[in-house]
């Protein structure tokens, strides 16, 4: 299934003329695993959570650069949801709305969000800090791909996702 989906996102970028770079890598579930693999990258390395707003239900995807630590309380209270109202959303909904499983979710999987039901906060870093590129999972952990900034917020236009840009630092 992930090959196909895979196969979906790449076909999107393709006819978005968005040109990418790709590195293959064993399966990683953590940043701390996939890092050695891409020594040879260039650009900012992202990090994906997936979480709940318990009070209303809404589903948030939360993509900041590798390196950042992020305080849910904090940011909680920013998206004006009061403190500790987000918590990790369960896999289920991450199958049903992004189509992929734990270890696998990235701002790229936003595609397969077809009814926007994701919110999505990025850290304005990615976009912002004059990486050369931005670094994400494929649909896959078994791989990371890497994009121009501004070719990642064309995508996320053509998504219908427009990212809530926060400062991590």
């Amino acid at each position: 299934m992930a090959a196909g989906l895979r196969a979906e996102l790449e076909h999107c970028l393709q006819g978005l003329h968005i040109q990418t770079s790709c590195v293959d890598h064993p399966p990683v579930f953590t940043v701390e695993e996939m890092m050695p693999h891409l020594q040879d990258v260039g650009g900012a390395v992202t990090k994906n959570l997936f979480l709940k707003d318990k009070k209303k239900k809404t589903l948030w995807l939360v993509t900041v650069r590798h390196d950042r630590q992020v305080n849910l309380a904090d940011l909680s209270k920013h998206l004006g949801l009061g403190s500790g109202n987000l918590r990790f959303a369960d896999e289920a909904a991450m199958l049903d709305k992004l189509k992929v499983g734990q270890g696998c979710a990235s701002v790229l999987a936003l595609l397969f969000d077809t009814d926007c039901s994701v919110k999505l906060v990025l850290d304005s870093d990615l976009v912002q800090g004059g990486h050369p590129m931005v670094h994400s999972h494929p649909m896959t952990n078994a791989a990371t791909l890497g994009m121009k900034p501004q070719d990642l917020l064309r995508f996320l236009q053509h998504t219908g996702h427009e990212p809530i840009l926060h400062t991590f630092d």
